[in-house]
Order: structure tokens, then sequence, then C-alpha cells
């Protein structure tokens, strides 16, 4: 599976060890967005590109990536585009499995929904942090890995039609859940493999780690 990891310049939310270990456990390739270049520094890691207006990051650390090889596009700061998604655009052009965002939440509330919102404009996108994993939901879905675990489903249009859920404590069918609606808070799946169909809208899932 071919995996890019994108750092965005938000909060590091969890342990330097759990980054350092997902890293780890899964090898991929490692961008970042301006400030993020931040957190690599904190994490003692070289990324492969460096995207942004580069108005968050010290100018010891680019002159660090200079020296290391590492690319930096450098752009105007009133652009039209944050840095986070000028270097997803990139990204998703590169055939990539899957693309997992690191520091992308917490900080400025405009900020925050306008990152989450990135994982409906752009496949196999996920946030991650140490406490839970964010992603969109396709229409027909199967969910692995999951027993036990607590997850949520939050709409992200006017309203989901069609929703059932198999596999969880509390089970829907053709449901019709509109925004706002806080019923798909906090259920647990009690299989392995769950599943999750609707017809209509868009939908967003939030596992919590552990």
């Amino acid at each position: 599976m071919k995996t890019a990891y994108v750092f965005f310049n938000g909060q590091l939310e969890g342990s330097r060890e759990f980054y350092i270990k997902l890293l780890a456990k899964e090898k991929g390739d490692i961008y970042c967005a301006d400030g993020g270049a931040n957190h690599l520094e904190t994490l003692g890691i070289l990324p492969l590109e460096i995207w942004g207006d580069l108005d968050s990051v010290t100018k010891e650390i680019i002159e660090k990536y200079r020296n290391n090889k590492v690319t930096i596009k450098k752009f105007p700061k009133d652009k039209d585009y944050t840095d986070g998604e000028l270097i997803l655009q990139h990204i998703s052009k590169m055939d990539y499995d899957k693309i997992t965002v690191i520091g992308g939440l917490g900080g400025r509330i405009d900020h925050l929904l306008t990152n989450l919102n990135l994982i409906f404009k752009f496949k196999n996108l996920m946030f991650v942090t140490e406490k839970e994993k964010i992603f969109s939901i396709e229409k027909k879905a199967e969910l692995t890995e999951l027993n036990g675990k607590t997850i949520s489903f939050v709409p992200f249009s006017e309203k989901v039609e069609g929703l059932t859920l198999e596999g969880f404590k509390y089970p829907l069918n053709k449901y019709t859940l509109h925004q706002g609606d806080s019923i798909c808070m906090s259920n647990v799946a009690v299989e392995d493999r769950c599943r999750v169909t609707f017809d209509t809208g868009k939908l967003m899932g939030i596992v919590l780690n552990g």
C-alpha cells in the first residue's frame, strides 16, 4: 500500500512517541504544509517536500531543509488555497492509496472546519491524532478492526438518506440523518467488520483510538 503523511500547522495532539511509532509502523512518504515543518523538527524527521507561503516556519528550519535536499515550494501569502490544500492537490495526483494528515486539528475553529472538509474533496484522506481517526464514509463501506471501539457518524450535508448501520451496538435501517442530529454519536462496534451504507449525502466517521 502506497502511503503519504502530510503535516499541517495545527496542533500535534498526543505524545511524540505516538507519532514516531505511527510513522515507523507503516512506512510512507512525508510532506508538510508550512508550519507543519515545526512538528517534523520536533520529531526529528525530514520531509520530502514543504509547500506554502512559509510564514509559520523559521528560517533555520528552511535552511536545514535546503541543505538536506528537501523540495521547497514557496507561494505568495495572498492565494486562493490554504497551504494544506495546495500540497494535497499535488499529492492527490500521485496515486497514493492512503493519505494521513497529522497536525490538522486544534487551533482556530475556521481552520479546523476548513481542514475537516478536505476529506470530502480528496480521496483516501484521513486525519489522525493519538485519540482519534477522522475520515469520510463512502455510500457503501466496510469498516474493519473496530470491534469494541467507539465511533461517531456526523452528517456534513443537509441530510444523509437511507443510512444503515450493521455490526454496531446501535444499528440503523434506512434512517434519514439530518444535519445537527446527535443520534449517531458514540456508537460502539460489536463486530470486527461493520457495514455502513446510505443513499445520498456526506458522512464523516470519527473512531476513538483505544
